[in-house]
């Protein structure tokens, strides 16, 4: 429903929990119209709630636990001129009081949006955020995955005396044959058939998101314009195009960069600037895909291997040559995105030559 000319607009704040929601409602004026506790989060109270109040209203929620489904019920009710979603930790900073309670939090929250001050974050499309569950679905399968095979390299290395041939992957076809074929004492032989039990149904499960994951990004344009980065697989591809879900929401490079947390911290006063770690709040999921695709590109890439060469040469860490390196992807997987082009390898960055010592 939307507002006519010369009509009131109501603002609405929604305390959202799991088991229950507070809603609070005020006019232009900062008036308190109506007040209720939704139970169970139930889809038709909230239409009822809206569909007695006088006016329109628009809406803000905060993006926390689950709140996609939320959003889309809230965007079918007649009533609701439009939906607001707030960055949690920002609005929080803004909002902060000594006394806290829902009732509180859900009027706070309507304030901040009658004066236009709610700290907003992107709401994806829902086909947009079933493509985000796929890919995290597998990303958390196979951090499982990792976790079980660490724990059977600890299984082995605690048997004494006992033969282990060299393999280049110990989980590959020649390695996970001679496992099977393993006799041990009690009770680590029972834990290891469970544990190569489960590797085997993950390496099912797995396989299958992949699937879905290759097939729901096949005719994805920026995906593929992605996998033309050194490091940068299907996979991750797919992480970075549905995080950054439309390279027009960042207007520079250095925009992209802050969301995906690539940016250090500064702090700037008195005439003296510091900086310190990378941003905290970020989106976690992109920045992970390009530090892991910074790992991979320094090792086939001629040109970001030199990059991150030079920069251990001049005494950088390890992880914050990665960085560097995974905030130059990023600058150019905006440049990639916002131009339509394919990445070009540029020639290679030389490292840094050892300074000789002074014969003086």
């Amino acid at each position: 429903m939307r507002a006519k000319l010369g009509h009131a607009m109501l603002y609405t704040g929604i305390d959202y929990h799991k088991r229950y929601s507070v809603v609070s409602t005020q006019d232009a004026t900062g008036t308190r119209i109506r007040e209720a506790r939704i139970d169970e989060n139930d889809p038709a109270a909230f239409a009822a709630y809206f569909g007695t109040l006088p006016e329109p209203s628009r809406v803000v929620v905060e993006a926390c636990w689950n709140w996609g489904w939320l959003y889309d019920e809230l965007g079918e009710i007649d009533g609701i001129e439009d939906i607001v979603l707030a960055h949690p930790f920002k609005t929080r900073l803004i909002a902060d009081a000594q006394i806290k309670t829902d009732r509180l939090d859900a009027g706070a929250l309507a304030t901040l949006l009658r004066g236009n001050l709610v700290a907003t974050v992107h709401a994806p499309e829902p086909a947009t955020r079933a493509r985000k569950h796929v890919i995290r679905q597998r990303i958390f399968l196979v951090r499982v995955r990792t976790m079980i095979r660490s724990r059977v390299h600890t299984l082995i290395a605690r048997q004494r005396n006992l033969a282990r041939p060299v393999f280049s992957d110990q989980f590959g076809r020649k390695g996970l044959h001679w496992l099977r074929s393993l006799v041990l004492p009690a009770p680590d032989d029972a834990l290891l058939r469970q544990d190569l039990q489960n590797l085997e149904h993950l390496g099912m499960l797995i396989k299958e998101l992949e699937e879905q994951i290759a097939s729901d990004n096949a005719h994805d344009e920026a995906t593929r314009r992605l996998q033309t980065l050194p490091g940068v697989g299907p996979i991750l591809a797919a992480v970075m195009a549905a995080e950054i879900d439309g390279i027009a929401r960042f207007p520079r490079a250095d925009k992209l960069c802050c969301y995906a947390g690539l940016v250090p911290t500064t702090y700037s006063s008195g005439g003296k600037t510091s900086h310190g770690r990378m941003l905290p709040h970020s989106n976690r999921w992109l920045k992970w895909a390009f530090v892991e695709a910074a790992w991979v590109a320094v090792g086939c890439s001629a040109y970001f291997g030199g990059i991150y060469k030079r920069h251990r040469a001049r005494g950088k860490k390890a992880n914050t040559a990665i960085t560097i390196i995974a905030r130059r992807m990023c600058t150019i997987a905006w440049q990639l995105l916002h131009h339509a082009r394919d990445f070009t390898p540029n020639p290679p960055i030389l490292a840094l030559s050892p300074v000789a010592p002074s014969k003086d």
